[in-house]
């Protein structure tokens, strides 16, 4: 090949890094943080909907619970795998919920009680899921900023 077009692409190349290589899974675009916030915020909305309408059914068939397993690895691995703090945070958030989603599934025999008392505290992981999504808002410009990336993928 041509020295000369393998220095220019070396030189195209050099001083921007792909926005994965940054650490950074929701922080690179602003639809991603907007997009958490929005589905977090309607899920605490539905979960506390539940608690005002004394609405304690829950279901507990192995579907729902494999779903459940599914999206806790899924989320796990997203936690894993960025090296973002705020990121880190949202996606704990999430698998903490999922992990209390299962754990009723599983529970057969649950009282009323508890499951309204899950219900708040999903309600609430969800609500601060949502707010810690935000937070990712803050990180496009400075993604932009420090990485020379236009935060698109």
């Amino acid at each position: 090949m041509d020295p000369q077009i393998e220095d220019a692409k070396v030189t195209a190349g050099a001083g921007q890094a792909s926005p994965y290589a940054t650490g950074h899974l929701m922080c690179r675009a602003a639809l991603w943080g907007l997009a958490g916030f929005m589905g977090c915020a309607y899920f605490a909305w539905i979960s506390f909907g539940h608690v005002v309408r004394n609405e304690y059914d829950w279901p507990h068939d192995i579907w729902t619970a494999i779903t459940y397993i599914v999206w806790i690895i899924l989320l796990l691995a997203l936690a894993i795998d960025t090296r973002c703090l705020r990121e880190r945070l949202f996606f704990s958030v999430l698998v903490a919920n999922f992990l209390i989603g299962c754990g009723m599934t599983l529970w057969s025999n649950i009282s009323l009680s508890q499951v309204r008392a899950a219900r708040i505290g999903t309600g609430a992981l969800w609500a601060l899921a949502a707010l810690l999504s935000l937070t990712t808002l803050r990180g496009v410009s400075e993604i932009r900023d420090t990485h020379g990336t236009s935060g698109r993928f």
